[in-house]
């Protein structure tokens, strides 16, 4: 008997035996010997309805939505590299998750207030790279890399490069 089926059939019985369980949780069934056991045709008020949750949240209302804000950067820090200089850029949780429209831009601004040596045309098109490719890849990263020799090159290009043209990553 194969793995899956093994485990699809202990599912079934352990479904079987959840469902068993729920369906006689909340009912009116009299204990033997009690007066509801002997009561024919009289009406028996059941208790008001009550939500179930599985969780912290009721099934009407929604789990709270995470806003990533700013900061997006924790810092940035200059290494020497066999590559030549490199500028590590160390992202906050925030800007590891965020999805908010403008905050690429944001947290690029912060890279350039942090050291506006960064601000070529360069870092910035390997910082765009990161943020839109490397935080899906790797989003975990510590720093993404960022190295002012690096080529220009196009879109395509770079995202062919790992966001790394011209040389490998350092």
């Amino acid at each position: 008997m194969s793995t899956w089926f093994r485990r699809a059939g202990t599912g079934v019985a352990g479904a079987l035996a959840v469902v068993a369980v729920l369906s006689a949780c909340g009912t009116d069934a009299a204990e033997p010997g009690s007066d509801a056991a002997s009561t024919t045709g009289s009406s028996v008020a059941s208790p008001s309805p009550t939500s179930y949750s599985s969780g912290p949240y009721s099934p009407t209302e929604s789990a709270p939505v995470v806003v990533y804000r700013p900061p997006y950067i924790e810092r940035t820090e200059w290494t020497d590299t066999a590559v030549g200089p490199s500028l590590s850029v160390f992202p906050t949780d925030s800007g590891r998750h965020t999805t908010e429209p403008g905050a690429m831009a944001a947290a690029w601004a912060e890279v350039v207030a942090s050291d506006p040596t960064a601000d070529t045309p360069g870092m910035q098109a390997q910082f765009d790279c990161h943020w839109r490719f490397a935080r899906i890849v790797e989003p975990e990263k510590p720093s993404w890399n960022l190295e002012p020799g690096r080529p220009v090159v196009a879109e395509e290009d770079m995202v062919g490069a790992g966001c790394n043209p011209g040389f490998a990553e350092e």
